[in-house]
């Protein structure tokens, strides 16, 4: 019985050299987009927070972009120096594992450290606010982080420096505009307006990370319930005792 021939899913498959202990890693992290994308998911899923809506519309309308960019410009990816054999699937310019690696790490580091205010939080909070130098520190690993991304493409041999060093600039720009469209939808009203409509409101969006702690999730009303819980098995275990 004849089976028809299989392909490859380019998403996921990569060429690496596996007697090199960089280009073994470089192929790990060249899977860091599609693991920010389940981030991203199962973020929103669970917080529900508009902010991180925000910003993955934002990622997506970046990725559009590049989609459109690679075939408008039309430059083809490099070939190998021993054979014809090219990298990848389609275009290269720009380099769409940078774009999405540069515009994750601006966009997260201008919110946590231009937009995110966790100062502002209720005044009887107990949980102690993530400090200005770890918010910081959050900031420069994620820069750190595309970096190594955008690096490996070209270590890959997936792009050329220029290809990938675009790709940067592309996910830089797209961020930053994104960031002050979002600022202006903030400042005139329309995200608590939109959050406000019935579809909002079914779906629980709500938007709280801007003024909490990033590691808060609830916090208060854990600790509040623990204490609730622990005086109750204090008064059960007094009566038992009497």
């Amino acid at each position: 019985m004849d089976f028809p021939p299989l392909a490859s899913l380019s998403l996921t498959h990569v060429h690496y050299d596996p007697t090199d202990p960089l280009s073994y890693l470089s192929a790990y992290l060249a899977l860091v987009p599609q693991a920010l994308v389940i981030t991203y998911v199962a973020l929103i899923w669970s917080t529900r927070e508009a902010e991180i809506l925000l910003m993955f519309a934002g990622q997506m309308g970046c990725e559009g972009l590049n989609w459109i960019l690679k075939r408008w410009i039309k430059e083809e990816r490099p070939t190998r120096a021993e054979t014809i054999e090219m990298h990848g699937k389609g275009y290269g310019m720009p380099s769409s594992h940078a774009q999405f690696v540069a515009y994750f790490s601006t966009f997260l580091t201008l919110f946590v450290l231009l937009r995110h205010n966790p100062h502002h939080a209720h005044a009887s909070s107990t949980h102690i606010p993530t400090p200005y130098w770890q918010r910081l520190a959050l900031a420069g690993l994620s820069m750190l982080g595309a970096v190594a991304v955008a690096q490996s493409r070209i270590y890959l041999n997936y792009h050329t420096p220029r290809q990938v060093y675009a790709g940067v600039l592309a996910g830089v720009v797209c961020a930053t505009a994104w960031f002050a469209v979002t600022g202006v939808v903030r400042h005139l009203g329309l995200l608590y307006w939109l959050l406000d409509t019935g579809l909002a409101r079914w779906l629980r969006l709500r938007d709280l990370v801007v003024d909490e702690d990033l590691v808060d999730a609830g916090w208060e009303r854990w600790e509040d319930r623990r204490k609730r819980i622990a005086q109750s098995l204090k008064s059960k275990n007094d009566l038992k005792n009497k």
